[in-house]
């Protein structure tokens, strides 16, 4: 993707904070974070930016003199006085400008995940994301999500697919439990609590669509997985 491609995503972010469309995509932007996290361990160790994990512009440690063109410079200085926190003003210009440096030389991203498409996509589903008062959980809104240490995600299977329609598989109404059979074979299933009586049992069809179906009690003989495993299943199914 080309920087001015890149400059034009992040300018139509409504950067405010649409809570309803956090609270409504709760379930995607949870997967999202996690797997940007993901992919800047994957960066930080490739480049030596360990100590600036997990919010950084990887651009500065890839080729520190590496400048966008005046147009983009300009563009992106602009948006960055319209974004508050200090790590989104971060993510935001490495963004831009890996897009910018990759356009120059491809040869430097080769090999590597695409490191903000997550985040960027995060971003688009409801706007940002802040600290809470310990500045150790990241609130996601709906959702508070601790990072932990960059070893841990070094290794973890990646959540590949992030298209629109495997991200809006993950949304719902409610406490989301996923299960499937307890040797990971046949459907997706998953439940929806809401309040303190009303269950709401699904299974995902071929097309991505939950729809209605009727669990045993206690959900006999299916395994509860967790977010990042079912929206891996629904990727291979995309």
């Amino acid at each position: 993707m080309s920087a001015s491609r890149m400059l034009e995503r992040l300018r139509a972010v409504d950067w405010d904070m649409r809570w309803d469309l956090a609270f409504e995509r709760c379930g995607s932007r949870q997967v999202l974070m996690w797997e940007y996290l993901r992919r800047a361990a994957v960066w930080a160790k490739a480049c030596g930016a360990e100590g600036a994990w997990p919010f950084y512009d990887v651009t500065a440690y890839l080729d520190p003199g590496f400048e966008l063109p005046p147009a983009q410079a300009a563009g992106l200085e602009e948006l960055q006085r319209t974004v508050v926190w200090g790590e989104l003003r971060k993510t935001c210009a490495g963004a831009v400008r890996l897009a910018g440096l990759g356009e120059r030389t491809p040869e430097v991203v080769a090999g590597l995940p695409d490191l903000y498409e997550p985040l960027v996509l995060f971003y688009e589903r409801g706007g940002s994301f802040s600290r809470d008062c310990s500045g150790v959980f990241i609130d996601l809104v709906g959702v508070m999500c601790r990072p932990g240490k960059l070893a841990g995600y070094l290794g973890s299977r990646p959540v590949d697919v992030l298209d629109d329609t495997v991200l809006d598989a993950l949304e719902g109404e409610g406490r989301i439990t996923y299960r499937q059979d307890e040797h990971g074979a046949g459907p997706l299933f998953r439940s929806r609590v809401q309040g303190e009586d009303l269950r709401v049992d699904e299974v995902l069809g071929p097309d991505l669509r939950w729809e209605p179906v009727d669990l045993p009690a206690g959900a006999a003989g299916l395994a509860a997985v967790d977010h990042l495993e079912a929206a891996r299943r629904i990727g291979r199914m995309a």
